[in-house]
């Protein structure tokens, strides 16, 4: 009988970031890989992107929220039609597990896998879990979490963080273009800042560049801004809004990572080893993972955080200061780190746990 698995996930980049690195392994192993999402989701034009030969099936979606809303009423029926169309979908699939990374689209899939008796495997990025893999945890055979979820979730498995980002940098590539001209734009004399606020960037890291011009005086500065108007090279700062293939080498650049707290972002500055400063997202615009994830760094000793409320330009030159000084402690707890895993120890893990459970 051929191998199958079913991949779910989307919403945001992160919850489809993993699929997009496990998918390819599993298809050269000799699986037939199907995914569940929606087809105006970021998930479908990710996957699009990648050119893996991967059978889409699309469902209706709806937002799971934890207060009332009249929209409430109308997403129960569209999460029921999703749960409808993933048992035909999968009904016709008959694969031998499914794997949900998480986000709205994932509960309908993971629902009917399970009522089909399908090995339903989840993986969860935060210290908290959001409300999607709330509920899928309960129909899951297993959940795999980036952080140690204590003694109170019998079906977790702490595997840390899954990055395919090293410290080391390829040193026999040759530098890009863009950086030889961002190098030329820079002082060689002042340390590089690099703002980060995840895929969609960050509008008050942004806001913060724009409004403090001194920054570019005493700093090079490169931000990620998710805003392609902010776009340009300038004396001491460079704005994109994306990055692919300039993501490392622009990492490579920078001295500081002042950073949002979401997983992926944080996890990848632990594997490269980077000085990082964390700005949360706080509970009013989140559900308060960010807070939490940057806590547990701060107690960890990778990395410290600032609070939105306190971002000036004062405070953050404290803050780095404060890295500076005590960088070497910051750069030991990193190497010392025993949370990261590499994708290809993840697919071994994930693959011996399909075996046991067939």
């Amino acid at each position: 009988m051929a191998k199958k698995i079913v991949f779910t996930g989307g919403g945001t980049v992160g919850h489809v970031t993993l699929n997009l690195i496990l998918i390819p392994k599993f298809l050269k192993d000799g699986w037939e890989v199907h995914y569940i999402g929606d087809k105006h989701g970021i998930e479908h034009g990710e996957l699009a992107k990648s050119g893996l030969d991967v059978k889409f099936h699309s469902i209706a979606t709806g937002k799971l929220r934890r207060y009332f809303s009249f929209q409430n009423m109308l997403d129960i029926f569209k999460v029921a039609w999703g749960v409808l169309q993933s048992l035909i979908i999968i009904v016709r699939i008959r694969p031998q597990a499914l794997f949900s990374k998480g986000g709205f689209v994932s509960v309908p899939p993971v629902v009917a896998a399970k009522v089909l008796r399908v090995l339903v495997f989840i993986h969860e990025s935060d210290l908290s879990m959001g409300l999607a893999n709330r509920i899928a945890y309960k129909f899951a055979t297993k959940m795999f979490t980036t952080f140690d979820q204590g003694q109170g979730l019998t079906k977790a498995q702490h595997v840390g963080a899954i990055t395919k980002v090293t410290k080391a940098a390829d040193q026999g590539a040759p530098e890009p273009e863009e950086i030889k001209a961002i190098k030329e734009a820079f002082d060689p004399n002042l340390q590089t800042l690099l703002f980060i606020g995840g895929s969609a960037g960050a509008r008050v890291f942004n806001d913060f560049i724009s409004n403090n011009p001194d920054l570019t005086k005493t700093y090079n500065v490169i931000n990620i801004s998710g805003d392609k108007s902010l776009n340009g090279l300038s004396q001491n700062l460079y704005r994109v809004d994306y990055v692919t293939d300039l993501y490392q080498p622009l990492m490579d650049l920078a001295d500081v990572v002042v950073t949002r707290g979401g997983s992926n972002t944080i996890f990848e500055l632990l594997a490269m080893q980077k000085l990082h400063i964390i700005v949360p997202l706080g509970k009013e615009a989140s559900r308060g993972d960010q807070l939490e994830n940057a806590a547990y760094f701060e107690k960890k000793g990778y990395a410290p955080q600032l609070l939105e409320p306190d971002l000036t330009l004062e405070n953050l030159e404290a803050k780095l200061q404060e890295v500076l000084a005590d960088k070497d402690a910051y750069l030991s707890a990193m190497a010392g780190t025993t949370e990261l895993k590499s994708p290809q120890e993840f697919y071994q893990l994930l693959s011996s746990a399909i075996s046991q459970k067939k």
